[in-house]
């Protein structure tokens, strides 16, 4: 009789897992939610990402940055989500154009979009092979927006030549490509870049720094233009476009 009772005690009511069993499930069921909680973060964060753009209040003359990436731009559609001005990248180092430069270009005017071109600075070649290849491809115009100089590090090019000759370099590419222009360029320098080589400190010119969502602040002196999401998503453009604002007269800090 003892025996047949413990066994009864010790029975599992069918279709009951043991204890162990059914916390793991729980604890997997716990961990699925979650995860479902991460994917809804992560997925409304990058749907808030691909919209953000700063305040028109605070800056009234915002812009795109485009390039062949974005594929056969919808200039009107463009326009239409708020682009007063647009650069397009033109050159690359000595030998790169962008595929879709010119068209770019010329969409964007017909659009009524006032452009400028991009040159994307290489630190593996000459600047006046460079200034040769922007010279080429980019037409002086007077209506065009001041050309920019896009200071970053690629990968494909190793060398960290000293701040003393990559200014002078500079300055010699910027002295070409202003001549054909007829007026002075922005420099981009990205944020590691100028930490390195304080471009802004060497090289008197306008700037322009990048900062997704904040202002940026590693300048040696006051941005006049400011990336500021790299995420953008607008109908018109394949992929993602850089959105930009001007800071506008009287607003330098």
């Amino acid at each position: 009789m003892q025996s047949g009772a413990t066994s009864k005690r010790n029975r599992t009511p069918a279709g009951a897992a043991p204890g162990w069993q059914a916390a793991i499930v729980r604890a997997l069921r716990r961990l699925a939610a979650g995860l479902l909680l991460l994917l809804l973060a992560a997925g409304l964060a990058l749907w808030w990402a691909a919209r953000w753009t700063p305040k028109r209040e605070l800056f009234p003359i915002q812009g795109v940055t485009i390039d062949a990436g974005n594929g056969t731009v919808q200039w009107g559609s463009i326009k239409a989500a708020g682009a007063d001005f647009a650069y397009v990248t033109a050159t690359i180092g000595v030998d790169g154009i962008d595929p879709m430069f010119a068209r770019n270009l010329d969409g964007a005017r017909e659009a009524g979009i006032q452009a400028g071109a991009v040159h994307r600075y290489s630190l593996c070649q000459l600047a006046t092979d460079q200034a040769a290849n922007f010279i080429r491809h980019v037409p002086r115009r007077a209506d065009a927006l001041p050309a920019v100089v896009w200071l970053d590090y690629d990968d494909r090019c190793p060398d960290r030549p000293t701040r003393a000759l990559l200014l002078s370099e500079l300055a010699t590419f910027l002295a070409q490509i202003e001549a054909h222009m007829g007026k002075r360029s922005l420099i981009a320098p990205g944020p590691a870049f100028e930490a390195d080589y304080q471009v802004t400190r060497g090289i008197a010119r306008t700037i322009w720094l990048r900062r997704d969502f904040f202002e940026p602040d590693y300048g040696a002196h006051p941005w006049t233009m400011w990336q500021a999401n790299d995420y953008v998503r607008l109908s018109g453009a394949d992929g993602t476009v850089g959105w930009n604002v001007l800071r506008g007269e009287g607003d330098t800090p």
